[in-house]
This record gives structure tokens, sequence and C-alpha cells, in this order.
């Protein structure tokens, strides 16, 4: 951890809706819902009116009757990143991406030609504003959790300064969600001991969060909740794991449709991690209920690899062993995820070597998309189904 607040959190507001504000000025100033069938992303307009993300279109539209509902342009929304990034890296060399509308800037070293860092984050905030014309906020604190926290208490398109001799004074009023690791679950299990806010969790102590928690989480929550956290922004740290997910909204769904949208998934999610270079052991499937209660389920197989066929079977098999509890509890958000990730991109071979193995074909379709767009093949089960829309996503 530095001695001085030099660390930036940039985030950009409500970004998805920002860009169709942007670049639409009949939508400035009213609630945007992004997305039909799910709520994607929705302006603040619409957020004050009790729309959030993941919301059903039906219930949205309910809440706030008034709201514009638009269809994602993902080939917006990445190049509106892409020019934001530029403007990060063009302030300082050290920027460490968390999304396509976040990251972490140490500006540490620009004293002498860039002046503090108040400064260098209100320019950056200008410049966000006039080259890309959207809204940022900006965090700045010692370290990466506090610059993070005090980015999601200034929004929306502000600018907030935690001095290190007021970091504990600003924390402990929190209420105990702002603290990283702390959701509806955790939220619960601390209210059940009448634990509203970062100060109470910091004065239980280390052993009693245990006890209330598990080892991990208590210990973690304990560190931050006296901003324990000495991570460095890190440049070209490379992904820990290649996923995707896509939102269904309330069913039912059949049986058979759910496992399209997984074979969807897993087509993305490969194709990305030989795009790469990577290959992984750990398939993860991530449910979400009805109620939004999320659940997930992991299985790691003998060794690495990026075959589409393999990762989807893998996929398919926790899907089979959850089919009781999605028929009781209702779903709308799939995801799959590939961790355990080689860095090299190499793969151990075994003997025999089978050479109708399947990459084969996995390559020659990857050829084809590269050429003729993704939607250039597709499998018969996708036919005649409107397929989710691509997240755009920082590269690997």
């Amino acid at each position: 951890m530095s001695d001085g607040a030099t660390i930036l959190h940039a985030d950009l507001d409500a970004f998805y809706a920002s860009v169709e504000q942007r670049d639409d000025p009949r939508l400035r100033g009213r609630p945007v819902i992004v997305g039909g069938g799910v709520v994607l992303a929705c302006s603040y307009e619409a957020k004050r009116r009790g729309v959030r993300t993941a919301m059903g279109g039906r219930q949205a539209r309910a809440i706030c009757p008034e709201a514009i509902v638009v269809p994602p342009r993902m080939g917006a929304y990445s190049q509106a990143s892409k020019d934001v990034f530029a403007i990060f890296r063009d302030t300082t060399p050290v920027v460490e991406g968390l999304s396509i509308d976040e990251a972490f800037l140490d500006v540490g070293g620009l004293y002498r030609i860039a002046g503090a860092p108040m400064g260098i984050a209100a320019r950056l905030r200008d410049r966000v504003r006039a080259e890309v014309g959207l809204a940022i906020t900006v965090g700045v604190a010692r370290t990466k959790f506090l610059a993070k926290v005090a980015s999601g208490v200034a929004k929306p398109d502000g600018l907030l300064l935690v001095p290190p001799a007021d970091e504990l004074t600003f924390l402990h009023k929190l209420p105990v969600e702002r603290l990283w690791g702390v959701g509806t679950v955790t939220a619960a299990k601390l209210h059940a001991h009448h634990v509203t806010t970062v100060g109470q969790v910091a004065r239980l102590g280390e052993a009693t969060l245990v006890s209330m928690l598990g080892g991990g989480t208590g210990r973690h929550l304990h560190a931050l909740a006296h901003n324990r956290d000495p991570r460095p922004v890190v440049v070209g740290r490379r992904r820990r794991s290649v996923g995707a997910q896509r939102a269904l909204g309330r069913g039912p769904h059949p049986d058979a449709f759910q496992q399209a949208v997984l074979a969807e998934l897993a087509d993305r999610v490969t194709r990305r991690m030989r795009a790469a270079g990577r290959a992984g052991r750990t398939v993860v499937l991530r449910l979400r209920f009805a109620d939004f209660t999320r659940v997930t389920r992991s299985h790691t197989l003998p060794r690495a690899t990026s075959h589409t066929q393999t990762i989807l079977d893998a996929v398919l098999r926790l899907h089979a062993a959850a089919v009781s509890d999605i028929a009781n509890r209702g779903l709308t958000l799939v995801g799959i995820a590939v961790s355990n990730l080689d860095g090299d991109g190499s793969a151990q071979l075994e003997l025999p070597f089978d050479v109708t193995s399947g990459d084969e074909l996995d390559t020659a379709m990857d050829k084809v998309r590269d050429r003729f767009g993704s939607a250039a093949l597709t499998r018969a089960s996708l036919l005649g189904r409107r397929q989710g829309p691509t997240v755009p996503l920082l590269p690997d």
C-alpha cells in the first residue's frame, strides 16, 4: 500500500444506457432500459423508479411504464470502452482493467509531471466527458478496495477522495454491503447478529467473524474493515477464467431450450479460449433462480482443454444434476466458465494420440467464423431461436 491516496478507481456511469443516451438525444433525461425480455442495463432515471439490472422486462415496464426500451448495441459499447481505455492509458501506464467500463489506475509516480492525484482524476473525468461523451465517476484512495468503495459512494458522475488520515472514519459508517464479498447471504448472516455497518464488523474481531462466516470470508472481511488491502495495480494480468452468461427472463424454460443456451455459451467460451491460446481444467455452471438466489456447480477435468464438445459435455452433466432444483425454483440466468487456465496455451497430449479427437472440427469452425462472422455457422438446436447478445469483454 502506498503512503498517499494515489490509486484511482474509474467507473463509467450506467454504461450501456449512457451510450444510448449519448447517441440519441431524445433519450437524454428519460428512463431508458437496454434489452427487452431481461433488463441488461438501465439509466439512472429508470433506476430511481425501481428498475434494476437482470429484472424481467415485463416487471420493469410495470414499475416504469414510461421507460423507453432499446435493443442492445454491443458494437457501440465496445468502441466506447476502447475510447475510454485509450484515455486511461494516456493518463498513466499503470492501468488494470476490471471490465469494459471500469479500471484501476495508479498515478503515484506522476507528481512531477502531472500533479496531485485529485487533479489527475478531475482532468480524466473532463477528458472522458469531452472526447467520449460519457460521465465517469472516480474514487481516489490509498488502496484498491477503498478507491472502489469511494467511487461507489460518489456515483453518479462524481469524484471523491478519501484522505489516508480519514480512511476508517469514512469506511466504518458505511453499510456492510459495501465490503467486497458481502452479498445477500453474507449480509443476512451479519444482520442476524445485528451487524449492519463496517465499523461494527471491525469491532467484532477476526475470531468472531471466522466463527460466524467461516475462515476465508471472516479473515477477508476483517482485513477489509480495517482497510488492509496490499494488492498493487497490476498491468497485463491475464484473466484466470473465461466465461459467458445469458439472462433468460422468467420461465418456464423447457429443458431442451436450456441445453441449447448452454451449447451457445460453450461455443462462445471455447472459441474465446482458442483465440487467446488458453486451455482450462475446471468447468463451472452458474445458475440464478427465480428468487434471484445463485448457485454454482463445478467439475474438474483430468486435463486442460479448449475442446468445445468436452467442455459442453461437462456443462450438461452439471446441468442434469441441477434439474430438480431448476424445476422447483425456476431459472432466470445461466452461465458457464472455465478456470484453472494454462498460462501458455499448451495442452498435455495423452497416449494413444487420437486423430479424431474433434479439435480439427473446432479449428475449421473457428476459421469459417473468423472469415464470415460468428453467425456464419450455428448449431441445429439454435436454429430459429433468438440468441442472447454477445457482451463485449476486455482483451485476454
